[in-house]
């Protein structure tokens, strides 16, 4: 019997919607930004360079981790979670850190400056894809490991501040967990320290109490802490079916903050309407479904739970994201994987990507489009 030849690209359909979404992600980066980066810069295109350079970059991320092989991955799991931790702590050093909207979050690499928390979620991922590998998360002290690594990780995260990628570190967490075999009792015996946690991390910052009645209601102080949700709901509700038309966004213009990052879904809606949003969640739906088929068909058990942690990365981070701007949770800065500006999360989702791919291109089974699932 002949042997299998291994394709060049074994799930287009994943390269293909991962690309749409980059792409069309710049488009509405230049809708959203042209005006204000305009008035700061006197460069309308000043974002969308930026974000097209980071594509590029992005390109050649994905392409060199899909020829990574998994054995290696794995081996340099710990490594490459050591690395992120130690980058998360080097945004405390003056003069590496950089400073924005007070917050530090930011590592100044003199041409750029790049995000360790983007990094961060999926060495997580990927240590705990290696972990469960090896032992299942059935028992409490199988997770000691998993569990250590992850309040390291969120430790560091929630002190530059950032309670949204700490939220989102975490659920990933649980997730992985549940799909690695964690029962009710593990996660009851969690649940009591993180329901402990999150009225404390909300009382010890008082802007997060702020967002949090401004989230039971806006216009208290519309325009204060309600002031953003209340754009982002005129921008949603003027939208309509159809929308104002590709580029016609009204809230661009200085009305809606962080319109080209953290509430671009905000001009999608405004400008493309329902459909548009409709067509955004299905895109990143297919890459969704496209990661679980991966994970499903993989050749081993690191394999399959890298697959499955990057899809959950990709899917929790939309989901929170959407929330936001739709008003569903309290406001908190979680930009959408692909679309938002922003280099170091386009990279490290791409290089993500990349890592499915690569999986992909070992399973058992030629993935196909037309096949099963």
């Amino acid at each position: 019997m002949a042997e299998r030849r291994t394709p060049l690209i074994a799930d287009k359909t994943l390269l293909i919607v991962a690309l749409t979404l980059a792409l069309f992600g710049i488009v509405m980066q230049y809708s959203a930004s042209s005006y204000i980066a305009l008035q700061q810069t006197g460069d309308e295109f000043f974002y969308v360079k930026k974000q097209a350079l980071a594509l590029i970059v992005a390109l050649v991320a994905a392409f060199a981790t899909s020829r990574l092989k998994s054995s290696v991955v794995k081996k340099f799991s710990l490594v490459l979670l050591i690395v992120s931790a130690v980058l998360l702590a080097l945004v405390f050093v003056p003069g590496l850190g950089v400073e924005k909207y007070g917050a530090t979050r930011w590592l100044n690499l003199g041409f750029t400056t790049f995000q360790p928390s983007e990094l961060a979620k999926f060495a997580l991922v990927i240590f705990i894809a290696a972990r469960l590998s090896e032992r299942s998360s059935q028992r409490f002290r199988d997770m000691i490991g998993i569990l250590a690594a992850t309040l390291v990780i969120c430790a560091l995260v929630m002190l530059e501040p950032n309670m949204s990628i700490t939220v989102c570190i975490g659920m990933c967490v649980l997730l992985m967990l549940f799909i690695g075999g964690c029962g009710i009792k593990q996660f009851a015996v969690m649940a009591i320290p993180v329901v402990v946690a999150i009225p404390l991390l909300i009382l010890a910052e008082p802007y997060r109490l702020k967002r949090l009645l401004a989230f039971i209601d806006p216009w208290a102080s519309p325009l204060g802490e309600g002031y953003q949700l209340i754009q982002s709901y005129y921008a949603l509700g003027s939208g309509g079916w159809f929308g104002l038309g590709l580029f016609n966004s009204r809230q661009k213009y200085m009305f809606l903050p962080f319109a080209e990052s953290d509430f671009i879904f905000s001009v999608i809606g405004e400008e493309l309407g329902l459909i548009g949003c409709i067509f955004t969640i299905a895109l990143f739906a297919v890459l969704i479904w496209r990661g679980i088929v991966i994970a499903l068909r993989a050749r081993d058990r690191f394999q399959t739970y890298v697959a499955a942690g990057v899809s959950i990365v990709i899917a929790v981070q939309t989901i929170l994201n959407i929330a936001v701007v739709s008003g569903s949770i309290p406001p908190t800065g979680l930009p959408m994987p692909f679309i938002s500006s922003g280099g170091s999360s386009l990279v490290v989702f791409a290089a993500a990507v990349g890592i499915l791919e690569g999986i992909a291109r070992n399973s058992q089974i030629p993935l196909s489009f037309h096949k099963m699932y």
